[in-house]
């Protein structure tokens, strides 16, 4: 079970996914001297960066993604490497699909979304949705979080299975079944059992409620905030750029 991902509240939004906002002043540029390689500071991680590959509800290799790798701001790099190290304590190691996301890689969802007769990926992301309801459903949106560079979509994965810890769902699942608070209260950790939200009765066991709550303690431990619609998606919550949209492709950057 899966979530809810972008946000379009209309065109004079500025940012998805998460902390969506408004704002009078926006910067955009292709300056990348204040981001690093994520591997380069956490060495630790695994990545599988869905939109440099074709299994993404789009289908498609996504525009501005020249390279499989990760970014970050210096910063949420180094917070992220202090997650790392508590996970692993815990017999985690952290599994990134997405971080820093280009301006272009933006675009290119929204000229997706546009497009209602492309439902190629529908069965795998969006099965109880009609494609026409995502903008005015707040699932795409003209700018996001990402773009900020201090953002990121991840994962657990078991050490001792070698496996991608079970969260109930799929990273990119458009619906309800992928908000933290689905079956549970993500503030106390509880188990509800609540899934009068799913549209098709969708649940998730007591195990993979907590699952998703162990990312989530992680990471807002290390001073990431979390988005009430994705459990994968966290952002730095002293960001360095928070009016800043950076352009440059995801690729790997020189040391």
């Amino acid at each position: 079970m899966l979530a809810a991902i972008f946000a379009i509240c209309g065109m004079t939004m500025v940012s998805c996914f998460s902390d969506t906002k408004k704002s009078t002043a926006v910067n955009v540029t292709d300056d990348a001297s204040q981001f690093v390689t994520i591997t380069d500071v956490v060495p630790d991680v695994i990545l599988e960066i869905r939109y440099f590959g074709t299994y993404n509800f789009v289908g498609t290799r996504i525009d501005g993604y020249e390279e499989p790798t990760a970014l970050l701001t210096r910063q949420a790099a180094d917070s992220l490497k202090a997650v790392s190290d508590d996970v692993i304590k815990q017999g985690y190691r952290l599994k990134i699909y997405d971080a820093y996301r280009p301006q272009k890689g933006v675009d290119h969802f929204v000229r997706w979304a546009e497009d209602i007769t492309d439902t190629l990926m529908k069965a795998y992301f969006y099965p109880d949705l009609d494609k026409s309801v995502l903008f005015p459903q707040d699932y795409i949106c003209l700018k996001s979080g990402h773009t900020r560079g201090s953002t990121l979509d991840l994962t657990l994965f078991d050490m001792t299975t070698e496996k991608e810890v079970d969260m109930g769902g799929t990273f990119d699942w458009f619906g309800p079944e992928s908000h933290p608070d689905f079956c549970g209260n993500p503030e106390t950790g509880e188990y509800t059992g609540d899934n009068s939200k799913s549209p098709k009765g969708r649940s998730i066991t007591p195990e993979q409620f907590q699952n998703r709550m162990i990312l989530r303690q992680a990471m807002m431990r290390h001073g990431f905030k979390p988005f009430d619609t994705e459990w994968w998606h966290f952002t730095l919550k002293d960001e360095p750029f928070p009016d800043t949209y950076f352009t440059f492709p995801v690729k790997q950057l020189s040391k």
